[in-house]
């Protein structure tokens, strides 16, 4: 019999600062300071230390600027995380979106019909790319590529495939575990008002 899980929980406990070792304390402190919040998401895998270094590692190279802006990469998390149909993740990214500079028009129209949103015709292609590397790889053929080739980089199109490809399992991971959304920091929530 499966055990119930109360409403707020994940199926494994989310640690504290307090509760966690000294090397993840800073990866705690340098989360709230970045994000005004340290996501649910590290509270769990806070339970395997390295792993959750290894995902603060992983994730901070690839939505931070570098070939492609970072609110540009948060925008395909984001999309990817749609179509994976996770609130979690769908919520963590739009505010991350935001935070980096992204719309609220591009947030919106990420999550719906890009086609018509206020993008340039790469940034659609690349939206593109992710839809497609959703559906399958395989959905990158050699006429799609070179069409990317026309408008990104080799960099850049590094930094998009990765981007779609890590949200593949991210919106997974958190749902698998049902990881709470991470409420809104109260400094983003007085914004809004």
């Amino acid at each position: 019999m499966e055990n119930p899980i109360k409403e707020g929980q994940g199926r494994i406990p989310m640690l504290e600062r307090d509760q966690v070792p000294p090397e993840l304390g800073v990866l705690y402190d340098a989360l709230q300071q970045q994000r005004g919040v340290v996501p649910n998401m590290f509270k769990t895998v806070a339970n395997t230390p390295a792993l959750a270094l290894g995902f603060a590692a992983l994730l901070k190279a690839l939505l931070s600027d570098g070939a492609l802006p970072g609110w540009y990469k948060e925008l395909v998390a984001t999309r990817m995380s749609v179509l994976q149909g996770s609130i979690y993740a769908v919520a963590g990214h739009s505010l991350s979106a935001r935070q980096k500079g992204a719309t609220e028009e591009q947030i919106v129209a990420v999550k719906g019909d890009f086609e018509s949103g206020p993008f340039t015709d790469a940034e659609k292609l690349g939206l593109r790319c992710a839809d497609r590397l959703h559906h399958s790889a395989r959905e990158i053929d050699d006429a799609f590529f070179a069409r990317l080739k026309s408008v990104y980089t080799d960099q850049q199109i590094v930094e998009l495939v990765a981007a779609a490809s890590v949200f593949e399992f991210f919106p997974r991971f958190v749902d698998a575990l049902r990881i709470p959304v991470t409420p809104t920091p109260k400094n983003i929530l007085a914004g809004q008002d």
